[in-house]
C-alpha cells in the first residue's frame, strides 16, 4: 500500500470512528433521561406503576420488532445511510414526545424515537467488523464508552436541567436531548455518500439457519437476560431509591453512577475480552455482581446505596461483553450482521416481560422486595447463557 493510499485509509477510519462514537452517545439517553423524572412524568400523564413498567418495556419491544428490519434496509440502502436516517428519526421522536397530551401518544412517540435507535443498535457491530476488523474488541469498547457517557449524562443532569434551567418543566428536560441526536447527524453524511457495499442479504431463512446453532441461542438468551437487567435498572432504579427515602437528585446521581462505571469498565472489558479465546468466566463474574447488587437492594436500598449502585454498574457491563462476543462469534461481517440481528431481536423478545412484570409486582405487593427477588432469580439463566455464549466457537 502506497503512502497516499495508507493516509486515505487512516483518514477514512478516523471519520468512521468519530461517526461511530457520536451515534453511540445517543443509544441510551432516550431511555435513561426518563427514570430520574418518572415521578413527575407519571403525575403529568396520570400513569400507574404498571403502565410505567410498560413504558420501560417499550425499548425492548421496539428493538425486537424494528431490529429485524435493519439488515434488509442495510442491504438495500447501505448501513451508513440507514444509521443516518435512524438518527434523524431519533431526534424527531425525542423532540416531540415530551409534549404528548396523554400516555398513549407518549408511548407511541417513544416508539418512534426508539425505532431510530433500534436500527443503529443492530448495525453498529457490523460497522465495527467491516471497518475495524483488526480491532473489534477495542473499537467495541470505545463505542460502549460513548454509549455510557450519553447514558450517564442523561441520568445525572436531567433533574438539574429540569429544575434549574427549565423552571421545573420535565417536558423541556426530556426534549433537550434531541439536540445530541441532531449533533450526531452531520458525522454520518460523508459515510452515507460512499458507494453502497451490499452485504449478503439477511432473509428469514438466514436467521432460521443461524438459529439452528446453539451459539446463536446462547448469545440471544444472554442478550435478553442482560437487557432485562439493564432496562429494569434504567426504568426503576431511581424510583427504588426514592421510595427508600433518597432525594430525587441523589437518586439520579446513584443511577448515573451505574452508567458511569461503564465508561472505564466497558472499554477495558471489551478490549480484554477481545483478546481472550473464551469469555465464559467473565460472564459468570458479572453475574455474581448482579446477585450482590440486587440482593443489596432487596435488603435495604438506603443501607449502602453507593455500593449497590457500583455492583449494578458492574453487571451492566454485560452489554459491551455481549456485543464483543457477537462480533467474535461470527467469521465474517455478513455473518455478524445475521448473528447480531438474531441475538438482539430474539434477545429483546425475551426481555420484553421483565420491566413490565417488575411494575406489576410492585403494584400488586406495594413494595420492591418481590420484584427484586425476580431479578435475583433471573441472574441464574444470565450466568448459564453467558458461560455457553463465551466459549471459543464461531459461526
Amino acid at each position: 500500500m502506497t503512502a497516499p493510499e495508507d493516509l486515505t485509509r487512516k483518514s477514512s477510519r478516523a471519520v468512521a470512528l468519530v461517526a461511530l462514537l457520536l451515534a453511540a452517545v445517543n443509544l441510551r439517553l432516550a431511555v435513561t433521561s426518563v427514570g430520574p423524572v418518572l415521578d413527575e412524568l407519571r403525575d403529568g400523564l396520570a400513569m400507574s406503576s404498571t403502565v410505567a413498567g410498560l413504558l420501560a418495556s417499550v425499548p425492548v419491544v421496539c428493538f425486537a420488532a424494528v431490529g429485524l428490519t435493519a439488515p434488509r434496509l442495510a442491504r438495500r440502502f447501505g448501513a451508513s445511510r440507514v444509521i443516518l436516517v435512524g438518527l434523524v428519526v431519533l431526534a424527531a421522536g425525542l423532540a416531540v414526545r415530551p409534549f404528548a397530551p396523554g400516555t398513549a401518544l407518549f408511548l407511541l412517540l417513544s416508539l418512534v424515537a426508539l425505532a431510530g435507535i433500534a436500527v443503529v443498535n443492530v448495525l453498529l457491530p457490523s460497522v465495527v467488523k467491516d471497518r475495524f476488523p483488526d480491532r473489534v474488541g477495542a473499537t467495541t469498547g470505545l463505542y460502549t464508552v460513548a454509549l455510557n457517557v450519553g447514558a450517564t449524562a442523561a441520568a445525572a443532569t436531567t433533574v438539574p436541567l429540569t429544575t434549574n434551567a427549565f423552571g421545573g418543566d420535565w417536558r423541556l428536560g426530556l426534549a433537550c436531548w434531541a439536540v445530541v441526536a441532531v449533533l450526531a447527524v452531520p458525522s454520518w453524511l460523508p459515510l452515507a455518500r460512499e458507494p453502497v457495499a451490499r452485504p449478503a442479504e439477511v432473509r428469514t431463512e438466514d436467521l432460521v439457519r443461524v438459529g439452528r446453532n446453539p451459539v446463536a441461542w446462547a448469545l440471544a438468551v444472554y442478550f435478553g437476560m442482560q437487557s432485562t437487567s439493564a432496562y429494569v435498572i434504567i426504568g426503576w432504579l431511581p424510583q427504588i431509591y426514592r421510595d427508600a427515602g433518597v432525594s430525587a437528585e441523589q437518586a439520579g446521581l446513584l443511577f448515573a453512577a451505574t452508567s458511569f462505571l461503564g465508561v472505564p469498565l466497558g472499554f477495558g472489558l471489551s478490549a480484554f475480552a477481545g483478546r481472550m479465546r473464551s469469555q465464559s468466566w467473565i460472564a459468570v463474574g458479572l453475574g455474581v455482581f448482579g446477585f450482590a447488587g440486587y440482593g443489596g437492594l432487596w435488603y435495604d436500598p438506603a443501607a449502602a446505596p453507593w455500593l449497590w449502585a457500583v455492583f449494578l454498574g458492574i453487571v451492566n457491563t454485560a452489554f459491551p461483553l455481549v456485543l464483543t462476543m457477537i462480533a467474535l462469534r461470527g467469521r465474517t461481517p455478513a455473518t455478524v450482521v445475521r448473528l447480531s440481528a438474531f441475538a438482539q431481536s430474539v434477545g429483546y423478545i425475551f426481555a420484553i416481560p421483565g420491566p413490565f412484570l417488575v411494575g406489576a409486582l410492585h403494584d400488586a405487593t406495594d413494595g420492591w422486595r418481590a420484584p427484586l427477588v425476580l431479578m435475583i432469580c433471573l441472574m441464574v439463566p444470565q450466568i448459564i447463557a453467558g458461560y455457553l455464549a463465551g466459549r471459543d466457537r464461531q459461526i
